[in-house]
């Protein structure tokens, strides 16, 4: 049977079953998740493909067809803008268009949106390539390396991120203040992950961060939030 999605070679790795509903490529890293979470809040049909970096599925023609640039997360979904299908990488981006798609976790307001793309951008240019050095230097094979300025010099730096979200969130139940959104979602799942998979609680003095703390804490506690975390699951 053809479908609107069947033109896409992707299709021919992982076959949809539902080819009518949004298809996520991805796996339960911080960076996947952020758009399984944000799906999970929506409520969106949509259905999960695991891109097994144990077997390179990244690097296959068919994954490399829908993102050259070999990184989870990507997304088709066969009700894009006018109707027509669309393909999709780098989770920020997909995060803005699953928000503004929809109409929600993303203010309705010239400001307000623009405020939600600054903290999204934090994330994206900031956090994640931090976090993602410090979990190297401190976790995988860099920790081998006898040379420490690499890693205190990515400690150095969490430790600033970390000061800025938590003067920031003084005060604010989220990032925009009242109103979850898709900057949280951004930020979370990668303050989650330095203090979790990476170990560098105590490396980066995260009980010096209370009010990052108090928000992670709300985050996690979301049942959106629980579901999407192991989605795709890696089993």
């Amino acid at each position: 049977m053809t479908h609107a999605l069947a033109a896409f070679p992707i299709t021919a790795k992982w076959p949809p079953q539902h080819p009518d509903r949004l298809q996520l490529y991805s796996l339960p890293t911080p960076n996947g998740v952020k758009v399984s979470i944000l799906l999970e809040e929506l409520g969106l049909p949509y259905e999960a493909h695991k891109v097994s970096f144990d077997t390179n599925d990244q690097l296959t023609p068919e994954f490399l067809s829908l993102n050259p640039n070999n990184k989870i997360p990507a997304i088709l979904d066969p009700q894009g803008p006018a109707g027509q299908p669309l393909a999709l990488f780098e989770s920020g981006a997909i995060l803005v268009y699953l928000a503004e798609k929809t109409g929600r976790f993303i203010p309705a307001d010239a400001a307000g949106r623009y405020a939600a793309l600054q903290w999204v951008m934090f994330q994206m240019g900031g956090v994640g390539p931090m976090f993602g050095q410090l979990g190297f230097f401190h976790k995988f094979a860099g920790k081998d390396y006898e040379d420490k300025r690499p890693r205190d010099r990515y400690v150095a730096e969490s430790k600033r991120l970390l000061k800025v979200l938590d003067q920031h969130l003084a005060g604010r139940a989220w990032m925009l203040g009242d109103e979850y959104s898709i900057a949280d979602i951004a930020i979370f799942p990668w303050v989650r992950n330095l203090v979790g998979f990476y170990e560098a609680g105590a490396l980066v003095g995260f009980d010096d961060f209370p009010q990052v703390q108090r928000v992670l804490e709300a985050f996690v506690a979301r049942p959106a939030v629980q579901r999407g975390l192991n989605i795709p699951p890696r089993g």
